[in-house]
């Protein structure tokens, strides 16, 4: 006899698991590469942001840096529950990443905020880009990003606001 919801009990094996197609596991791999590009790019900035402020620009990037690591970890785990292989592996990043390239050597704080701000729109960025499709197919999984979008536009919000006057 079949089962439903809220009716007779279902069997040991009543019920399949729920699992990516290949455009969701497309789209969350791309989410992944660049939050942990993120993640790389803002402790590069960390370690080499010099000049007025320093001090707590840098404090900030550590804040940014344990963002994206955490955001790239929520992601891939619920690309692993949802039957999918994330890869962060640092040649799969490097070739897949929509962030620029974050320069080499030290750097002034107003150069780091629009560098940093600039990457932090382009992670968001990506994830607004999939957002609507993962909707459609796992709002679990889309709210999710919700988080992550939320987080990474008050990041850019309060990083710029540094080089910002009236």
């Amino acid at each position: 006899m079949p089962a439903s919801p809220g009716g007779s009990r279902r069997s040991d094996n009543g019920a399949a698991a729920f699992a990516a197609s290949p455009q969701l596991t497309r789209a969350l791999q791309q989410i992944v590469v660049d939050l942990v590009e993120l993640h790389l790019q803002g402790k590069q900035a960390h370690w080499n942001v010099i000049g007025h402020n320093f001090r707590d620009l840098h404090l900030q990037l550590d804040q940014i840096v344990d963002d994206a690591r955490e955001s790239a970890d929520v992601i891939a785990e619920r690309m692993r529950a949802l039957g999918a292989c994330p890869d962060g592996r640092s040649d799969t990043v490097t070739a897949n990443t929509t962030l620029p390239a974050f320069p080499e050597g030290e750097l002034s704080v107003s150069t780091v905020v629009n560098l940093v701000t600039a990457r932090l729109r382009a992670a968001v960025d990506t994830v607004r880009t999939h957002h609507d499709q993962v909707d459609g197919e796992d709002p679990a999984t889309a709210d999710l990003l919700h988080t992550i979008i939320d987080s990474l536009e008050k990041h850019a919000w309060m990083v710029s606001a540094e080089n910002r006057s009236h």
